[in-house]
């Protein structure tokens, strides 16, 4: 069984967003709505100052507190390691969100579009087709992709097709993904290496999102995720 895991090279990272319009283009998420979002730093004193840019998604935990938390059994992790919601089982508690450290949950209260009073644009129409309010989402590794690819026996990491949006659209070629099992994949070769590290590694939560540093020491608060307001 696979465990698919991404690596992020900060060094690589130039801070241009793509991975994020891209996520919000593959999954049609509405403002305030972020699923794959970059934090930028600083490090150094001046005049030796470093900027950082931090790309924050879902870490997959292997150990996921949102997952305990979950009264109605909505978050849930697969055997390949993705944690996902289920948002027929989702009544929009919010438990998740509080129990989450790094702040990669997003509560829908509503749809409403990017141009105010103008009204939903033909792409906001099609994309919250289906799309439930009420719940909370999070990144799910483009879940949707992964599955489709494999059942055309498609390699995920690999073929575009089955790779996660955020990966295939990033033009520095930061992101890695693959199955983290497999000591051939490229994935599982860069989180072997020495330098490679997870985020917050105190919280015992063991990420399968892991990162490769910008070549300075990196400390970093992730900041709790907004809630989708007007």
């Amino acid at each position: 069984m696979p465990r698919w895991g991404m690596v992020i090279d900060l060094l690589k990272c130039i801070g241009c967003y793509g991975c994020q319009t891209s996520c919000k283009a593959e999954h049609a998420t509405p403002p305030g709505v972020t699923l794959a979002r970059v934090e930028v730093t600083e490090v150094g004193t001046y005049p030796n100052v470093t900027r950082v840019n931090l790309p924050l998604l879902c870490m997959q935990c292997n150990n996921p507190p949102c997952e305990s938390v979950c009264p109605t059994k909505a978050t849930q992790q697969r055997a390949d390691g993705i944690v996902w919601v289920d948002e027929d089982k989702c009544i929009g508690c919010k438990y998740c969100m509080i129990a989450c450290p790094y702040g990669a949950r997003y509560f829908i209260e509503d749809r409403r579009g990017y141009f105010g009073d103008q009204g939903l644009t033909p792409y906001e129409e099609a994309g919250y087709q289906g799309q439930r309010t009420g719940v909370v989402v999070k990144c799910d590794y483009c879940m949707h992709r992964i599955d489709a690819g494999l059942a055309k026996g498609l390699t995920p990491g690999v073929d575009r097709e089955a790779t996660p949006a955020c990966v295939i659209n990033c033009m520095a070629k930061a992101r890695f993904f693959g199955d983290l099992e497999d000591p051939n994949s490229e994935v599982a070769q860069l989180a072997a290496r020495a330098q490679a590290f997870q985020l917050n590694p105190e919280f015992g939560t063991n990420p399968n999102t892991q990162y490769l540093p910008a070549g300075r020491a990196v400390t970093v608060e992730t900041p709790s995720a907004p809630t989708h307001k007007r």
